[in-house]
């Protein structure tokens, strides 16, 4: 089973190792924190985390921003020792022009040897759930660049309808309510 969880400090080893090894830009999704040290991570990092999504110490020009994790539990719910880290999601609480004419509300990141299995798929269904309480737009804006195929698809499996594109990517909406 898979399921979200905000980042947080019960699970702090977990999500270090998971960010501290993802890539710096993986087709479009940047990651500042690649190899970061554990101390950085505990002392910066994760508080920061934390504080955007609250939207508390916004740089400027930043909305608040929901870092989710995607787990799974490797069918066993009560036993967390084999729970891990497969993705990270991303929701921004809502747009400002630079979002809504680029990245939109939601970033994703797949662990490379995840993909192509679902994961992706089942996590952006699970944001969209989390999206409907928080965003009040009535559409999610999502991007992807054009030659990522994969982030495609996962966006029109979930609903989503492509609402133009240009020379770098796709801008696919996604109803939250009518």
């Amino acid at each position: 089973m898979l399921y979200l969880k905000p980042a947080n400090f019960e699970d702090i080893e977990k999500e270090h190792e998971f960010v501290a090894a993802e890539p710096t830009d993986e087709n479009g999704f940047i990651n500042d924190y690649h190899g970061v040290s554990f101390e950085d991570f505990k002392s910066t990092v994760l508080p920061r985390m934390i504080d955007f999504s609250l939207g508390k110490n916004l740089p400027e020009g930043y909305v608040p921003e929901t870092f989710y994790f995607l787990w799974s539990d490797e069918g066993n719910a009560d036993d967390r020792t084999n729970h891990r880290i497969v993705g990270e999601l991303r929701l921004r609480h809502h747009l400002n022009a630079s979002l809504e004419n680029g990245s939109g509300h939601v970033g994703q990141f797949i662990k490379k040897e995840y993909r192509g299995l679902g994961y992706c798929t089942q996590g952006l269904k699970l944001l969209i759930e989390e999206a409907r309480k928080i965003i009040p737009e009535n559409e999610l804006y999502l991007h992807c660049n054009i030659d990522n195929p994969a982030s495609l698809r996962v966006m029109l499996k979930n609903g989503g309808v492509i609402h133009h594109k240009n020379q770098s990517g796709y801008y696919v909406r996604i109803k939250l309510r009518n």
